[in-house]
């Protein structure tokens, strides 16, 4: 979709002010706003209707600690649909993000939304506004939100944009809970055992060698591996480290490395099946939300394809874009990509044939949530036992080697 570019002009450096003041019915406030300088920001108090008694600059947190937590995706969403209420509720623009801003209890987002709701007196369009923060507001955001202000529907699209946002963020915590429970107890299993093998098995070790006698060949081995890690447990710490910091390198930096990894993920049992759901519900509900505020098709498949989250459906809804581009029909150009289930290329057909594609890729995007919520209960459930199992064996068979020989003596007496 085509949208209106401008040269972003150079912000000025802004420092938190509290201030305290007194508002038109005569009531004393006070609270905290960024600003250039305080002469700036007692003429925004002005312009709100509050005549400033009291302004200072905000003390810096000693060493640079920000006592405010960071703006996560969710708190983006939950703003989102904070200002689709009000402007459903026939509140103002300005005065929405003004009031949203001054009463958050995160110290960034009130400082980010203050600096948009100046920009927004000033004239300048909302979606332009969003545009200078793209860590928080993605190039879907703004172009949705621009077309809501070409069409004069802006407070349908930021429905549209809660929703959507909503919808995303609570695919996004299924797909981490799936993918942090066994992680996490393997972990856990892993350092149980490394302190097994460092520190208890050494003490058995030292009551062996009083016995005088040959020790089985499974405790033997437990001995060789303890004295193993005993001697060389720094190197394999330090290869884990340099292994986990070369990965995360490697997958910020390298397009083809992140394109791989996403390839052999979607191939793991189980774990593949439920990226590939997640997949597509966010190719569904991405294009039926950009189709619906009236974006272009092919502009929309753009936007679904940034959306998708893994590079082989990347791929494959540009390789979609392309042939709808050049004439064909959709879920004719899906069916050729050989990657969407049947099931959704038959909703866009039927989409298509009716006039209500977004309304099928929105039902398409809720079958395969639900799909996702279904498989992640029952992953962790299948996990359970299984995590279980393994624990028992490892920590099991660590008890067993260090035992068997104490029971051996015991028949020999």
């Amino acid at each position: 979709m085509a949208t209106a570019t401008r040269t972003p002009s150079k912000i000025k450096k802004q420092d938190i002010y509290t201030w305290q003041g007194v508002n038109r019915k005569g009531k004393k406030i006070s609270g905290e706003m960024p600003a250039a300088n305080a002469m700036e920001l007692k003429a925004q108090l002005r312009k709100q209707g509050i005549t400033p008694s009291k302004v200072k600059k905000k003390a810096k947190p000693l060493f640079g600690l920000n006592s405010d937590p960071k703006i996560t995706p969710m708190d983006i969403a939950v703003v989102t649909r904070q200002i689709a209420t009000m402007l459903g509720a026939g509140v103002p623009l300005v005065q929405t993000v003004e009031m949203i801003g001054s009463g958050h209890s995160n110290g960034n987002m009130r400082k980010l939304l203050s600096e948009i709701a100046t920009k927004l007196s000033s004239g300048i369009p909302l979606s332009e506004c969003l545009r200078d923060h793209p860590r928080y507001f993605d190039d879907l955001y703004c172009d949705l939100v621009h077309s809501g202000e070409q069409s004069g529907s802006l407070e349908t699209i930021f429905d549209r944009i809660a929703i959507y946002k909503e919808k995303a963020e609570a695919l996004k915590s299924k797909i981490k809970k799936a993918m942090t429970y066994p992680i996490a107890v393997l972990i856990i299993a892993g350092i149980v055992t490394s302190i097994l093998l460092i520190f208890v098995v050494p003490v058995f070790q030292g009551i062996f060698a009083g016995f005088g006698a040959e020790l089985p060949a499974f405790t033997l081995l437990v001995i060789a591996i303890s004295e193993f890690m005993q001697a060389y447990w720094y190197f394999g710490l330090a290869g884990i480290v340099i292994a986990i910091w070369l990965f995360k390198r490697a997958h910020q930096n390298s397009q083809i490395f992140r394109d791989k990894v996403d390839i052999a993920i979607l191939k793991l049992p189980i774990i593949g099946e439920l990226l590939e759901k997640a997949a597509v519900a966010r190719y569904a509900r991405t294009l039926s939300t950009t189709f619906a505020a009236g974006v272009p098709l092919i502009d929309a498949l753009e936007s679904a394809a940034g959306a998708s989250g893994n590079a082989v459906f990347r791929d494959a809804i540009l390789e979609v874009k392309s042939e709808v581009s050049s004439g064909m029909q959709m879920n004719l150009a899906m069916r050729n990509c050989n990657i969407f289930p049947d099931m959704v290329i038959q909703m866009v057909a039927i989409g298509e044939e009716s006039g209500a594609v977004d309304d099928m890729l929105s039902k398409v995007a809720n079958v395969y949530e639900q799909q996702v919520d279904d498989a992640v209960d029952s992953l962790t459930s299948l996990l359970e036992p299984m995590i279980m199992a393994v624990l028992g064996v490892v920590i099991g068979g660590l008890i067993i080697a260090m035992y068997l020989p104490i029971f051996q003596i015991g028949k020999i007496v």
